[in-house]
């Protein structure tokens, strides 16, 4: 399973942004180059991470992006979802009719339960946890 570059960038982003002294805002312009792409390409990006109600964009000079919640309450499920969406990455694509599966894919239902965990997984690790190892490191 692969996600897009935009959840790897989202992730990135909220993490640096995590980082950031609360009440200071970071630009579009330096959240871009901190990850070497284009601030329109990361203006796309942080735009569903608004609209996620994850993080908040400030007009002006002195404006910029910042975390919404409290960072320890955004997991990694929450920024995957605002960029991907919540839909399941495997649908089965066959009818299945005979008496022994009941009509339904077995192949679809280990899929889904494996996603499920997956997303419990990914529910359960915060943001604030890899932000804090980075802190560590740099206090090292």
């Amino acid at each position: 399973m692969k996600y897009s570059k935009a959840t790897n960038y989202a992730l990135h982003t909220m993490v640096y942004l995590t980082l950031t002294p609360k009440g200071k805002t970071v630009g579009v312009d330096q959240l871009a180059k901190i990850q070497s792409l284009s601030p329109t390409y990361l203006s796309k990006i942080l735009t569903k991470l608004v609209k996620a109600g994850l993080i908040q964009s400030t007009p002006g000079v002195n404006g910029g992006y910042s975390i919404v919640r409290q960072a320890s309450d955004i997991s990694f499920l929450d920024v995957i979802q605002a960029i991907e969406g919540k839909s399941t990455f495997f649908n089965c694509s066959l009818e299945h009719e005979d008496d022994t599966s009941q009509g339904e894919c077995l192949i679809e239902k280990v899929m889904i339960q494996s996603e499920e965990k997956m997303k419990d997984e990914l529910n359960n690790t915060f943001i604030i946890d890899i932000a804090r190892q980075i802190e560590a490191s740099n206090q090292s």
